[in-house]
């Protein structure tokens, strides 16, 4: 009987942290949402702001592609770098398996330039 209570308990404390969960961000928000000042709309508020300056040209201007796709790839190198390190400080403890999957994910990660270059996805406009 003492266990059955134990796991109905166990249950109750998941059910108050998930209650919990929901309920703390719907009472702040509810809360933002009475407390904050109230400004009537204006035309002004709407408009776009450049430095106190009135616009002269469009917001919107677009970019290449490239530009996003060349940090992208930094992206991508940069993480595996974050995964070779951890891996060359404990190469003598993980043994010739690990060398293997290393070997492995550097390959897919050569693959994966090699494609890039051949695209010309690397030429700096």
């Amino acid at each position: 009987m003492e266990q059955l209570n134990l796991y109905q308990n166990n249950y109750l404390i998941v059910f108050v942290f998930l209650c919990l969960g929901v309920l703390l961000p719907i009472v702040a928000l509810f809360a933002a949402k009475l407390l904050r000042p109230k400004y009537k709309q204006d035309e002004r508020k709407y408009t776009t702001y450049e430095s106190g300056m009135e616009p002269f040209s469009d917001a919107r201007v677009q970019f290449n592609v490239r530009y996003y796709v060349f940090a992208l790839m930094f992206v991508i190198f940069d993480v595996e770098t974050a995964f070779l390190f951890p891996w060359a400080v404990a190469y003598e403890k993980l043994g010739i398996f690990a060398l293997i999957e290393m070997l492995i994910f550097v390959v897919m990660l050569l693959i994966g330039l090699i494609y890039a270059w051949k695209k010309k996805v690397l030429k700096w406009i």
